[in-house]
């Protein structure tokens, strides 16, 4: 079975230079769907069909020439499974279990004990 790769892409990428990009690499019109949500100027997903490391990384790069702005890898998921809303649900899914950096917390520990912080 084979991987889906999807990409969010930003909005002033043109999703016409990406499908070119995918098919000039040796990917098929059937290996990969780009959802678009309307207007041609707004963010959109695209999934590609991926069998090996190698096309994961060509894939990975026409994306990242592309503007992408964050990938998903979805193992043993085919391009039949990659449909918008079962797609979405995973990212969704995904983006909540992130574990987003936290500020950088400075901890004060006293050398001296209470003597020095005290007073009585």
């Amino acid at each position: 079975m084979s991987n889906i790769l999807a990409g969010l892409f930003a909005h002033h990428s043109d999703y016409k230079k990406l499908e070119a990009d995918l098919e000039n690499s040796g990917f098929e019109n059937s290996d990969y769907i780009v959802y678009l949500n309307g207007s041609e100027t707004s963010q959109y997903l695209a999934s590609v069909a991926v069998k090996d490391n190698n096309q994961t990384d060509g894939a990975r790069n026409i994306f990242s020439q592309n503007s992408v702005l964050k990938t998903y890898l979805f193992e043993n998921m085919g391009i039949g499974q990659a449909n918008y809303d079962n797609l979405k649900r995973f990212i969704d899914a995904r983006n909540r279990a992130d574990i987003h950096n936290s500020p950088d917390v400075k901890i004060k520990a006293s050398s001296s004990g209470m003597d020095s912080e005290v007073k009585f």
